[in-house]
């Protein structure tokens, strides 16, 4: 691929959307103007020649201009001294390099368009690669950012496994506590009904086991109560 077409191609691209394909934009930015200045060296060397090539077309025409010049010069020189002859061969030859003339003129036009277009180029790369300069910070600050609220997403994902997690066990806890109030529901019920009057004469049985213990102490010592 030549210089030229890799330039218009590095023209016709959209930075832009490149960047929204990267995966690291940040990264990326940093390649693109490595990319761009490096091509920028290789269009100035490109521009370089293409404007010495300028020059030389332009001092070829020159050149030719001068010796067209020359052979009307002593065409006159030769009919002013009597020398129709030789004022003759003078003007053949500049009839020659005349036609020579108008072909250099030609290569002088198109060299001189080439070489404003490489600068036009040339300038136009300097410019985006400037602008893409003075950008590079804000595009990277973005790409920072953005790689800071991916993370927080992800972190949120895990806070929402989390709580179905929290929920999960709360519901078993509840699960567990109604199966315990359950079970000591059932254990009531199959212990029977409860015996009331069986525990109402309990609360009169008060016999004393000291009272009893003096009476037989008394019994042994043939002791009584008068």
């Amino acid at each position: 691929m030549s210089i030229l077409t890799r330039f218009k191609d590095i023209m016709a691209s959209n930075i832009n959307a490149l960047l929204d394909k990267a995966e690291d934009p940040g990264k990326m930015v940093d390649q693109y103007l490595r990319n761009l200045n490096n091509d920028l060296g290789k269009v100035k060397a490109e521009t370089a020649s293409i404007m010495a090539e300028e020059q030389r077309a332009r001092r070829a025409l020159d050149d030719a201009v001068a010796e067209v010049a020359k052979m009307q010069k002593y065409a006159v020189k030769a009919l002013e001294a009597g020398n129709e002859d030789d004022a003759r061969k003078f003007l053949e030859k500049k009839s020659a390099l005349t036609a020579k003339e108008a072909e250099l003129q030609q290569s002088y036009e198109l060299a001189t368009a080439n070489a404003q277009q490489m600068r036009q180029m040339h300038d136009k790369l300097v410019a985006d690669i400037g602008e893409l300069e003075s950008r590079r910070a804000v595009i990277k600050g973005k790409a920072a950012v953005a790689k800071t609220r991916q993370r927080m997403n992800k972190v949120g994902e895990s806070v929402a496994g989390s709580n179905a997690s929290i929920n999960a066990f709360t519901r078993m806890e509840e699960k567990v506590n109604k199966s315990l109030d359950e079970a000591n529901a059932m254990a009531e019920l199959n212990s029977g009904p409860k015996d009331d009057i069986k525990d109402l004469t309990a609360k009169y049985d008060t016999t004393s086991d000291v009272d009893d213990e003096l009476a037989e102490l008394k019994k042994q010592l043939n002791l009584s109560d008068e």
